[in-house]
């Protein structure tokens, strides 16, 4: 009955009709509901609010209607299958959720390396090296066993730095070894083996001179003028078949090199190879050129093409000094009286090397009388060399071994009728002794004739950079 007291009938003169009005008196909403109503209702809001926050934004979408009015599209949350359509209320268009990258679109995944320089320290080992790294020993003899370039490995000494890569899965990956200043060994895992190759890089050469003067001796010259002892002996082995450098020096010899410099990166790293070199010896001129046929041949050749090089080298002990020459009356330091001296002695340190003085075949290795130890070398049919007084050979040398010339045959000694350590050498030729310090040796191959015009070409050109060093030093002097 009060909720009808609200109503009232009235009639609306615009829309000619009657309409009804609804007025909610006080009486008929009674104090008790008041408490209830606005706990349900702010109960209802508080839902609304945590629905909406627990609902992920992709989720959360708007659409428009056709009259441009805006209409929120409520989405499921439940979990949805990737690629599967999401269904919003009635009217609004279904939305898909972004594709995830699948293992087989982004390829396999490489085991991560890491790369370590290790610079080798006293008393390291390639196996204390690995155990530093907590590389397997296994692996390291795997890659031993391979052998070849690979014993490079086995040779590292204190200072020298090398570069490894390893993984946690397979160990050891690469390994770089620098070989020396031009060659690095490179060792990279393939499967359970490892690839070996060797990188080269090659340096810039320079034509450099020197100039010398020699007072006392060649080696205190050669060093004044710049060149390594390598290269001193290199300027003595040229020469070596036409002057003996023990012997035959005189104070104002003079002598003159073009040689190679090497450089890496602007860095120089060492002397190459005499390109050409001159040498004059008691007054007369010697001169040499570096040349290297189309068949790889290297030799030095004087300007005729004759080979520098000899059957026989004229000495078979560097630098040591004479002590006895060649004589038929010579009175014996033992025996004393007078005996033929059929060689020539030549005095050295005890343990100094002996060299063959040509190519040949050992007919006498052993004890021999007065001489102590001796080798006999017969060369050819014609010639044969004797190497008395040795304290001892070279392992591995017999009768029948086949030796080249310049090769180590034995040390000196004082072995047999000798008052202290020398070599006493003999030259025979046919039989008969000659003296070794002035019989005329047999020369090696000449140059080919095929080659002579190109040869001809070479040496010129370096015979030219000779006289203008040559020409600019006397008007230095001037």
């Amino acid at each position: 009955a009060n909720l009808l007291q609200g109503l009232s009938v009235k009639h609306h003169s615009i829309i000619n009709r009657d309409y009804k009005t609804r007025a909610l008196a006080t009486a008929a909403r009674p104090e008790s509901l008041r408490p209830a109503f606005i706990l349900l209702t702010t109960c209802a809001m508080l839902a609304a609010v945590a629905l909406w926050f627990s609902i992920p934004d992709t989720a959360r979408a708007t659409r428009h209607d056709a009259t441009g009015q805006s209409i929120a599209l409520t989405l499921p949350h439940e979990p949805t299958a990737a690629g599967q359509p999401i269904t919003a209320k009635e009217g609004s268009a279904p939305l898909r959720l972004p594709e995830p990258v699948q293992a087989s679109q982004a390829g396999p995944v490489a085991p991560a390396t890491v790369w370590q320089e290790v610079t080798v320290k006293r008393g390291d080992t390639l196996a204390s090296i690995f155990s530093r790294l907590d590389l397997s020993a296994q692996q390291l003899h795997a890659l031993m066993d391979q052998g070849g370039a690979i014993n490079n490995l086995k040779k590292i000494y204190p200072g020298q730095v090398l570069r490894i890569s390893s993984s946690a899965e397979h160990g050891l990956e690469k390994l770089l070894y620098p070989i020396d200043k031009l060659s690095t060994l490179e060792i990279t895992r393939n499967g359970e083996n490892f690839d070996v190759s060797t990188n080269h890089r090659t340096p810039e050469r320079r034509i450099k001179h020197a100039t010398g003067v020699i007072d006392s001796s060649l080696f205190l010259a050669a060093g004044q003028a710049g060149l390594s002892d390598n290269l001193t002996m290199e300027l003595a082995g040229v020469f070596g078949w036409d002057i003996d450098f023990a012997l035959d020096i005189r104070k104002g010899d003079q002598f003159m090199v073009l040689y190679e410099d090497k450089y890496l990166d602007g860095e120089h790293i060492g002397h190459g190879d005499i390109l050409a070199a001159e040498f004059t010896n008691n007054g007369k001129r010697y001169q040499a050129v570096r040349y290297t046929d189309a068949g790889g041949k290297t030799d030095f050749y004087s300007l005729d093409g004759r080979s520098m090089r000899k059957a026989f080298l004229r000495t078979p002990v560097e630098f040591s000094r004479i002590s006895s020459r060649f004589s038929n009356g010579r009175k014996h330091p033992i025996l004393n009286k007078i005996r033929a001296h059929k060689g020539v002695d030549y005095a050295a340190a005890r343990g100094t090397p002996i060299k063959s003085t040509g190519s040949g075949k050992i007919i006498h290795r052993g004890k021999k009388g007065g001489y102590g130890k001796t080798i006999i070398i017969q060369h050819g049919t014609k010639y044969n060399t004797l190497y008395a007084h040795m304290s001892n050979y070279r392992k591995g040398l017999k009768v029948g071994s086949r030796v080249q010339q310049g090769q180590v045959i034995g040390y000196i000694g004082s072995t047999g009728l000798a008052t202290g350590p020398h070599l006493h050498y003999e030259f025979r030729v046919n039989g008969v002794h000659r003296d070794p310090l002035r019989v005329k040796l047999p020369g090696a191959e000449p140059l080919k004739k095929k080659y002579r015009d190109d040869f001809n070409q070479k040496a010129e050109a370096l015979l030219a950079q000779m006289d203008l060093v040559r020409n600019i030093q006397v008007a230095s002097r001037q």
